[in-house]
């Protein structure tokens, strides 16, 4: 997840969800099935990270980093033909 989004690769993120899946993006908007996902992805990952970065690490401190938006990330997982899939997801930003 965190590769995909860092380098903007389209077809590496939406690789990653099962066909059912269902992801709750940053601004709250829900997309049922990969097919959506894509179709959302396509649209705003391309050039939607210039000057962002993405990180699933958490601070140590647990002080939230100024420079840096905080996100809630939860992820569901399946295996399906032994790989992990991504099933239900959200990223919801959180507010201060």
């Amino acid at each position: 997840m965190e590769h995909a989004q860092r380098h903007e690769l389209v077809d590496e993120f939406v690789g990653l969800f099962r066909a059912d899946a269902i992801w709750t993006t940053g601004g709250g908007r829900r997309l049922f099935g990969r097919d959506e996902i894509v179709a959302f992805t396509r649209q705003v990952l391309p050039g939607g990270r210039k000057g962002l970065r993405c990180t699933m690490d958490s601070n140590t401190d647990g002080v939230p980093r100024e420079d840096e938006g905080e996100g809630t990330p939860l992820f569901v997982m399946s295996q399906e033909d032994g790989q992990w899939r991504l099933v239900a997801c959200q990223n919801t930003t959180v507010l201060s």
